[in-house]
């Protein structure tokens, strides 16, 4: 009998018996799952790294610092009415007109209040940025495990757990709200759309290209010396082998970002540069010894002057350079463009032009942030690439993929671990949270009698988050009088009332030129936190 083209499956079917039909639909369903599985897999992932993220900043809990995060957390509570002109603004007019970090506190402090919390939160935001960006970017490269391995790397390196001044410091990055984090995290984050993009087509394409330059133009609100990676974007594009037209894909929101970024500033400062010329107009002769020698080396001090573990990075770079010299591989090519592209500025801006003039200080670790996840995956993906290269005889034949290599990386990642934990002298006292500011919290609480306390000024801006609770409410009304911790002297005025001391023992210099309140000067010890951090003394005749 004749059949239709659409009788035939009808006919196979009955043909076979309906039994199989069954097994059929199990296949398609596992399929389906299977796919649905690769899909959500990176949002499962990402999730895993927010989370440990947040988790890894509760343990650390570095109180709200002082000077820049503070007055940026200033800023965000008056905003829109932050004269440039007027103390403590005109200190740090760059670090105000960052909308791109004072407009989302602000909607923070509106939903959680201008407390502890709020701040958390903030900060929380910028690290998950951050860690989230590097294992997309790394995962849109080399595969999951790398991406999961460079934001683990990261997590868990003194630069981003020696991050208390009360302690020991070496920069302030995890759980402090300012802005290399954030903007380091939405310019990765935008890479890992470029590279995404470049597998897809059509309006997909579209979409994440779009996605790329709303990230790309936030971070410049963020941070705005991040422009200079901006210059590399049509060389991203042409790596990628995403057509050229496509460059105006990406820059049309970047551009949008942009002028509302001008009308903001036009209407809150009246002008719509004022941002840019507060950029400008920061430097000049820095404290530090500069000169063009220490200044082209900015990178390498950077990296190895404050740890030993800053190795990891210069040893990614190498990596990434002889791992393109041997495959010459396209994403290896993407990676040095995007690190050279902020390297070269931003290690001529910090005294090689003029040892006089520096407008970045690159010798500090958190003016490299947004080049480390293109370094761990440089460094990652070129392991990948040349394993790859390897004949597939010795590999079978010694295990290499299945044995020798899981076992290494187990090896290397616990070898790494003990060393980041090692790194930090005296644990857990070296980890001090902030245990000693919630105990004065609730002895202030208890104590509203003292109508007065004194402290030098970085002590006295942190003070003003426990003198609240963690949603912002007072719990102490008293007067907080603060003088600058650089004087000669302590100041008169400031023997007036009981003095909250700490014994700096990180970076931050002495007040008073090493001075500290003792019995034999007729001070009394009023209390102390359980670990010794924090002091408050009665003045003498007080």
């Amino acid at each position: 009998m004749a059949q239709t083209t659409s009788d035939r499956p009808t006919a196979d079917r009955a043909a076979t018996g309906a039994g199989r039909t069954p097994r059929l639909r199990r296949s398609w369903r596992a399929a389906r799952a299977w796919r649905m599985w690769r899909t959500r897999r990176v949002v499962w992932l990402s999730l895993l790294v927010a989370a440990a993220t947040i988790g890894a900043q509760w343990l650390l809990m570095t109180p709200p610092l002082y000077f820049d995060p503070y007055y940026v957390w200033l800023a965000a509570r008056e905003w829109p009415d932050i004269p440039l002109d007027r103390w403590p603004y005109s200190e740090v007019p760059h670090q105000v007109t960052r909308i791109g970090l004072v407009l989302p506190a602000r909607v923070v402090q509106e939903i959680l209040g201008d407390g502890q919390a709020a701040y958390f939160v903030v900060a929380a935001l910028g690290g998950c940025a951050f860690f989230v960006g590097t294992y997309l970017v790394v995962r849109s490269l080399f595969g999951d495990v790398a991406g999961v391995a460079s934001a683990a790397i990261l997590l868990v390196h003194p630069f981003f757990t020696m991050t208390n001044p009360y302690g020991h410091e070496i920069t302030w990055s995890t759980g402090v709200m300012l802005p290399d984090m954030p903007g380091a995290g939405l310019f990765t984050i935008g890479m890992a759309g470029l590279v995404v993009a470049a597998r897809r087509t059509g309006r997909a394409q579209t979409r994440m290209l779009l996605a790329a330059g709303v990230c790309f133009g936030s971070a410049f609100l963020v941070r705005e010396f991040l422009a200079f990676l901006f210059l590399a974007v049509p060389v991203y594009l042409a790596l990628l082998r995403i057509p050229w037209r496509r460059n105006v894909t990406v820059g049309a929101p970047m551009a949008a970002i942009l002028a509302v970024n001008l009308v903001h500033n036009q209407l809150v400062w009246g002008t719509p540069l004022a941002g840019l010329i507060s950029a400008a107009e920061h430097g000049g002769r820095s404290r530090d010894h500069v000169t063009r020698e220490l200044a082209a080396r900015s990178f390498l001090r950077a990296m190895h002057d404050w740890n030993p573990l800053g190795l990891v990075f210069t040893a990614a770079l190498a990596l990434t350079v002889v791992g393109w010299a041997v495959t010459r591989d396209r994403r290896l090519a993407l990676v040095l463009v995007w690190f050279f592209t902020l390297a070269v500025p931003l290690t001529l801006f910090s005294g090689v032009l003029d040892p006089n003039d520096i407008s970045l200080r690159a010798w500090l670790q958190r003016y490299w942030f947004a080049v480390l996840p293109a370094l761990l995956a440089g460094g990652f993906g070129s392991l990948i690439l040349m394993f790859r290269m390897l004949p597939s005889g010795p590999v079978s034949r010694f295990r290499l993929r299945t044995v020798v290599v899981p076992v290494l990386a187990v090896a290397l990642g616990g070898t790494y671990a003990t060393a980041t934990v090692r790194t930090v002298p005296d644990l857990p006292r070296d980890l001090p949270r902030d245990t000693a500011w919630s105990e004065l919290r609730g002895y202030l609480a208890g104590h509203r009698d003292i109508t007065l306390i004194c402290a030098d000024r970085r002590l006295a801006q942190t003070l003003t988050f426990y003198t609240r609770d963690v949603w912002g409410d007072p719990v102490w009304r008293g007067e907080i009088r603060d003088f600058p911790h650089y004087l000669g002297q302590v100041p008169r005025n400031a023997t007036e009332g009981p003095m909250l001391y700490t014994r700096w023992r990180g970076m931050e210099s002495q007040i008073g030129g090493g001075w500290r309140p003792s019995t034999g000067q007729g001070w009394r010890l009023m209390w102390r936190s359980s670990d010794g951090v924090l002091q408050l003394w009665h003045p003498p005749g007080g």
